[in-house]
């Protein structure tokens, strides 16, 4: 005992003393069902390809990608959002490969489903800057802009050629106004009720895409900051928020992750949808950079990454760990 008796009184260690003592007051648990695979497919490639700025990533051929699905499900991995990556030839300024029945991300839903039928949640991202030659999330007008209202036009196409793969979920990210009400009405126009939206609901112009860039073999040049959302903006993300629920959405999501736990956790107290956050690639790269050189713990940064995300109000994470982490979960590591 000290001079001062008892003091303090209160003392909040005590619930830290052992790991078997933490887990039990946990306030936050991370689940292989909280957890969602983005997967990349490359049409006319043979062998995976890795993509270098994310080590352990890779474009998947049509086997491999079926593989990852499985591989996935079996960890207890709750969904897979498929992307498309077409040969360059296929680009074109309308994106025309993107809403082609036999394109690649067609195809490759149309490969996940057969592989694992409802089992796993099976999601595509809607947008056209993978299959554009200039590389903007839209068509462009004649003097070079994304053309908001054109653009809906080529996401209600999309959005029905992905339901008739076999999609769960689609994923309009695009950030055009208007688009969830687009792609709802299209889905339901041709008897597709039960296929979900996903709302990219707050999706900001961040300098944390860098290697998502490779991933998909983007022909961007300059930015999106027409379309993507400021990253100074808080207000912006409810006012979208609010505009997408009215428009349909089923889900709604905050990406990037990590810079954005703000916008996430209000978010996330203001809705009564399940709310999803995007850990991407810039977050993941930065964790296995700073691995490599042996400044960090890997498995500790990874986990507490998530498990922050999953504090601030995400019930569902995108996350190219997600097979791993389920893993290691389903083994109490």
């Amino acid at each position: 005992m000290n001079s001062y008796g008892s003091f303090p009184g209160a003392r909040p260690r005590r619930l830290r003393t052992t790991p078997a003592m933490r887990r039990m007051v946990a306030e936050t648990r991370l689940h292989p069902a909280d957890l969602i695979l983005p997967a990349f497919v490359r049409e006319g490639i043979t062998e995976p390809v890795p993509i270098g700025a994310m080590p352990g990533v890779v474009q998947h051929t049509r086997d491999t990608l079926r593989k990852a699905a499985v591989e996935a499900l079996e960890a207890g991995v709750s969904g897979i959002m498929l992307f498309g990556v077409p040969e360059d030839a296929r680009k074109d300024a309308a994106g025309t490969a993107g809403t082609d029945p036999d394109g690649i991300l067609q195809v490759a839903i149309r490969d996940v489903r057969a592989e694992v039928g409802d089992d796993l949640v099976i999601m595509s991202d809607l947008c056209l800057d993978e299959f554009t030659d200039h590389g903007h999330c839209g068509v462009l007008d004649a003097e070079g802009r994304v053309d908001n209202d054109a653009t809906l036009e080529r996401y209600a196409e999309m959005a029905q050629v992905q339901a008739d793969a076999g999609v769960h979920v689609v994923g309009p990210s695009g950030m055009m106004d208007g688009q969830v009400g687009v792609v709802r009405d299209a889905l339901d126009t041709i008897g597709k009720e039960d296929v979900a939206i996903l709302a990219y609901t707050a999706k900001y112009s961040s300098a944390f895409y860098g290697p998502f860039r490779e991933a998909v073999g983007s022909s961007l040049e300059g930015d999106r900051k027409t379309y993507q959302q400021d990253p100074a903006n808080l207000r912006e993300s409810m006012r979208e928020l609010a505009l997408d629920l009215e428009e349909g959405a089923d889900m709604v999501m905050v990406k990037p992750a990590g810079p954005y736990l703000d916008v996430l956790a209000k978010v996330a107290a203001t809705v009564d949808v399940p709310v999803a956050a995007y850990q991407i690639s810039g977050e993941y790269a930065m964790v296995e950079a700073a691995a490599e050189k042996g400044w960090i713990d890997r498995d500790k940064a990874i986990l507490e990454s998530l498990t922050g995300i999953r504090r601030a109000g995400a019930q569902m994470i995108l996350t190219y760990w997600a097979t791993e982490v389920a893993q290691k979960l389903a083994r109490g590591v």
